[in-house]
């Protein structure tokens, strides 16, 4: 009788060894549940969360042909609506005006880096009303900004000289964007130019974290380096294939979207990746 009384008991131990453990397990759960995810971008071994990316050409400036159909500030207010509705991770923005897009911003609630554009003459102000502060280009993101970076491209060619930017966020990426130089026969060779050095500055970014880029590079080829993928904007309304985004590999399965827009001569384009 003893014996089977210490088999009983043995069980009975280790049943209630099994049920402490499972129970640890899943008070370890619960309490990885609470506070900010543990999974990160750019941590070996995860996989990301989903991204959307919205990428836009708003015609801002008051010097542009294009200027007559923003009707201000309709089409402010439009980028804004559609920013909100989306909800999107980043967006970026180019022929953007400060005092606009950190309007935008505050609005709905993103962190915001704007790269001002400059002529031979100094800063391009935005007119048509003025004291919308000077032009450029914006990246807008829901997760706070740890750095950017932003500077002339080594190659120029017209009146403005463009420029690139980047800002690194806290879930440890990087968002890019950048307005090419047109493919006119005075301004065709910047745009090789800055192409190429675009995907220099892609290359060498991805290789620290994971890097999405939107932008309007005036072309239909792509300036994406190897190992990003590639989705345009080819099925726009307007001024189809020039906008792109390029993406790490970790933002799996991107889906390009475009919106019509009635405020700008470009439509809008909308990138769903999946994690």
């Amino acid at each position: 009788m003893s014996g089977t009384n210490d088999v009983d008991e043995r069980s009975t131990s280790r049943r209630r060894a099994v049920l402490l453990a499972v129970g640890g397990c899943g008070l370890a759960l619960a309490v990885a549940g609470h506070g900010e995810p543990s999974m990160a971008i750019g941590v070996p071994g995860h996989r990301a969360p989903s991204f959307t990316l919205m990428q836009m050409n708003v015609c801002l400036s008051g010097f542009a042909g294009c200027f007559g159909r923003v009707a201000y500030p309709a089409g402010v207010d439009d980028a804004a609506a559609r920013i909100h509705a989306a909800h999107p991770d980043a967006v970026t923005v180019n022929e953007a005006c400060q005092g606009d897009v950190a309007r935008i911003a505050r609005k709905a609630g993103y962190h915001l880096r704007f790269s001002a554009v400059r002529t031979a003459a100094g800063p391009l102000r935005c007119v048509l009303p003025g004291g919308r502060g000077r032009f450029g280009d914006a990246v807008l993101t829901r997760a706070a900004v740890v750095r950017s970076d932003s500077h002339a491209f080594a190659t120029q060619a017209g009146s403005e000289r463009r420029r690139w930017l980047c800002v690194t966020t806290r879930t440890n990426v990087d968002v890019c964007t950048a307005h090419l130089a047109t493919r006119s026969p005075v301004e065709v060779a910047g745009n090789e130019g800055q192409c190429a050095e675009l995907a220099t500055i892609l290359a060498r970014r991805m290789a620290a974290r994971p890097v999405i880029f939107g932008g309007d590079v005036n072309r239909r080829r792509p300036c994406a380096p190897p190992g990003l993928w590639t989705r345009t904007d080819v099925s726009a309304g307007q001024a189809p294939s020039l906008q792109h985004a390029y993406g790490s590999p970790v933002f799996r399965s991107p889906a390009a979207h475009v919106v019509p827009a009635m405020y700008t001569d470009h439509d809008v384009l909308v990138i769903r990746a999946a994690g």
